[in-house]
């Protein structure tokens, strides 16, 4: 089982498998496990002699910084309501 973690399509498949629980739990919750996750494909690419630990450790590192960068892209994201300052029955 921890032969799979070393594959880079398996880290593309748990990628897509995040994507599709983000369409079904909205706010941005597994978007960035996702993007950590296709992050982890490209590294594991590149470098696939790195470790069980070190795989998982590195997973979550780029995972927590693909939530931040949302995060920050989607902070002045408006819910489409409009704030009322000014009531209709003052005079």
């Amino acid at each position: 089982m921890e032969a799979y973690l070393t594959l880079w399509w398996v880290w593309i498949c748990i990628a897509l498998a995040l994507g599709v629980l983000e369409l079904l739990a909205p706010g941005f919750i597994f978007l960035g496990f996702a993007l950590g996750a296709l992050a982890m494909a490209g590294l594991v690419l590149i470098l696939p002699a790195i470790g069980i630990p070190a795989l998982l450790a590195l997973f979550a590192i780029l995972s927590l910084v693909g939530w931040i960068i949302l995060r920050f892209a989607f902070r002045h994201q408006s819910s489409g309501a409009r704030i009322v300052t000014h009531d209709i029955n003052d005079n």
